[in-house]
């Protein structure tokens, strides 16, 4: 278990938690949610041990192993699998003593650390490794390209995967979702409900850690306070809190309004002087209830947009892409006012291609595209970011669009944004990715567009300015369309998906449970198309007989029939264990979904527990047999394939 006791955090003169204790048990997998600026990440930072609280202890028990994602990727020259195997430290460190043991001639070390090895999945790493990265949207080609090739947010999701594949007792995740697109947000979560340690993750995704969390910590009013459940539990709960807190509030001073009226009628006059000071002391020891507000700092609204022409943008079999690739063809959409669309497909399928052509950043490259005379577009990319001048301010920036409106009026909207007072007039330099992110949305909302363009808006916002779009959203009359990898955006402000695959959009039948369910089975199939490449490769090797004409004899057909009938056996292994491994995986998610009721670990369901973690570690020990096993059979399959072929 991990305690937190009476610990107390300062970041210069603030003080971020005091007197704050917490215990978090194993296997649970918990949110860890508050205000910006309210020490998330500097608990992280003690917990890490990089950061020492001021007081108060934080117990981790000695032997576990945490994992983080580290926030820089050096450009280097090592591949992409290499740099995500150095996650598996444990793994580098036996591969150093292998080496230091097999020059030095020691075949009893070199026995151990074998052992060693295969006691640490040393022979799956690599297919792990590929897993992480294929899941996290890497493309096979990708696996031995360089890591200093790839940009910034590639190089994030190969520190993501850096500290998946580490075998972690405690993992902790820090906006993890960030730098994704959605279809990689499902697969992450599927992974984390399957991850056997403590989870301890910082998001600002709702359904993320409605679908993941068992547990939530909220840091608020420098104290951490535990809620049993996923986000939307956390919030109800919540709700009643602050509801019965204001009861016992209104009740607190109608009391102390009491006893104030009696202490000022009653103080000086000598009868009663000892019971005023009674009640004097009454009030002091009267505990001070302090209203839980949920004061979010942002309030926003979408003004009515200055025209609605009843077609705003018409597009008929256009084609959209860069002069040296056409990434979509054919597309075929009309958007009118109310149009309310959500953008799925796969990262790198054509979404932001077919934003950037309705905005006018890309020309299209060809068929018809009707616009509306009047249309105003507010289109938000991360990129647009760039484009804030560093050296202005929030009311500088405002000002420029808004000529003739008074500097009263303009504080006014900008603090709907959480720029208020000094805050409004600090140069952009100084600004988070969020307070950015917040400018750039308020620029947009000011120029009242009646076509809104938004490609990933959520990134770096906080949970409260996400609910301000939302609620700003729901009365604006003009079309949008939104890419997000934040399902709670999705659901609460399109009412329409089109997918984005195969250089095609159009209409998705379903919702986002849909389209989870139609991932997964494209990654089967996906899968299953590349066994049986690897199938048909291996069998050219075989055929493909150096020197030779394909013309084959009757001989030759007989040696290949023959060849054929022997490897049928290695064929036929390797599709049973194909279906034992699927068993095995299916058995090994239902043990963990069991791990993670909080009500197994009651000391009445001891006896149950222990034949669930007994059972788990069987399955588990059976899965990586299978896995080795299958490996085995898969390479004994490929050399007699080269055998055959070298004949």
């Amino acid at each position: 278990m991990i305690y937190l006791n009476n610990l107390e955090i300062m970041r210069g003169t603030t003080s971020l938690l005091k007197d704050a204790t917490a215990t978090i048990y194993p296997h649970k997998r918990v949110g860890l949610v508050g205000r910006n600026g309210c020490g998330k990440s500097s608990l992280f930072a003690a917990i890490k041990g990089e950061l020492a609280p001021e007081a108060g202890e934080i117990v981790i028990p000695k032997n576990w192993i945490i994992s983080s994602v580290a926030q820089e990727t050096p450009g280097l020259d090592e591949t992409a699998v290499e740099y995500v195997i150095d996650g598996d430290k444990r793994y580098r460190e036996l591969q150093k003593r292998m080496k230091v043991a097999e020059e030095s001639h020691d075949g009893l070390a070199i026995a151990n650390i074998h052992t060693e090895l295969e006691n640490a999945g040393a022979y799956t790493i690599r297919s792990r490794a590929e897993t992480l990265l294929t899941g996290l949207g890497f493309s096979e080609k990708d696996y031995d390209t360089p890591t200093k090739s790839f940009s910034g947010g590639w190089r994030m999701r190969l520190n993501l995967a850096q500290a998946l594949i580490c075998p972690s007792d405690l993992l902790l995740l820090d906006e993890p979702t960030n730098h994704l697109d959605l279809d990689t947000v499902m697969w992450l979560e599927d992974w984390l409900k399957s991850y056997q340690g403590t989870l301890i993750i910082i998001s600002h995704d709702r359904d993320f850690l409605d679908n993941i969390c068992t547990h939530i910590i909220h840091m608020e009013g420098q104290k951490l306070n535990m809620y049993t459940g996923n986000f939307s539990s956390f919030e109800e709960e919540r709700a009643q809190k602050i509801k019965l807190q204001a009861a016992l509030y209104e009740k607190q001073q109608t009391r102390l309004a009491h006893l104030q009226s009696f202490v000022d009628r009653f103080r000086y006059k000598a009868t009663k002087a000892k019971q005023a000071q009674s009640r004097l002391k009454a009030m002091e020891k009267m505990e001070k209830i302090v209203l839980a507000q949920y004061d979010s700092p942002f309030s926003f609204e979408f003004k009515e947009c200055l025209e609605l022409p009843q077609t705003l943008v018409h597009m008929e079999n256009l084609s959209a892409g860069y002069p040296d690739k056409t990434v979509l063809t054919d597309v075929k959409i009309n958007l009118v006012p109310g149009s309310r669309i959500g953008l799925l497909g796969r990262n790198g399928a054509g979404k932001s291609t077919f934003i950037k052509t309705l905005s006018g950043t890309i020309p299209p490259l060809g068929g018809n595209v009707s616009i509306a005379k009047g249309i105003k577009i507010g289109y938000f990319a991360q990129h647009q970011l760039e484009y804030l001048d560093n050296d202005e301010t929030p009311l500088t920036h405002l000002t420029r669009i808004a000529e003739g409106h008074k500097e009263l009026e303009l504080r006014s909207f900008l603090g709907g944004f959480g720029f208020s007072g000094d805050k409004a007039t600090e140069k952009v330099v100084h600004f988070s990715g969020g307070e950015k992110a917040r400018l750039v949305l308020a620029l947009i909302v000011w120029q009242r567009p009646n076509l809104l363009l938004l490609d990933e808006p959520t990134n770096h916002l906080d949970l409260n300015m996400r609910e301000a779009i939302i609620m700003a959203l729901a009365d604006y009359k003009g079309a949008l369309i939104v890419v997000s990898h934040d399902r709670h955006l999705l659901k609460t402000t399109t009412n329409e998906f089109y997918l984005v695959s195969e250089g095609k959009l159009g209409p998705f039948d379903g919702d986002l449970d849909d389209y989870h369910n139609y991932l997964t089975e494209l990654d089967k199939k996906n899968e299953q198309l590349r066994k049986e490449a690897h199938r048909e490769k291996a069998e050219e090797k075989n055929n493909a007989v150096s020197g030779k004409t394909s013309f084959k004899s009757k001989e030759q057909k007989k040696l290949e029939a023959e060849f054929r009938e022997k490897l049928r056996p290695i064929k036929k292994e390797i599709e049973i264990l194909d279906k034992k491994m699927a068993e095995l995986s299916a058995r090994k998610k239902e043990l963990e979904n069991q791990l993670a009721d909080e009500k197994l670990y009651d000391a009445a369901n001891k006896n149950e527990l222990q034949q669930i973690l007994l059972e788990q570690s069987k399955v588990a020990n059976e899965l990586e047999e299978c896995e080795m096993l299958w490996m085995e059979k898969s390479e004994l399959l490929e050399e007699k394939n080269r055998e055959f072929a070298a004949l």
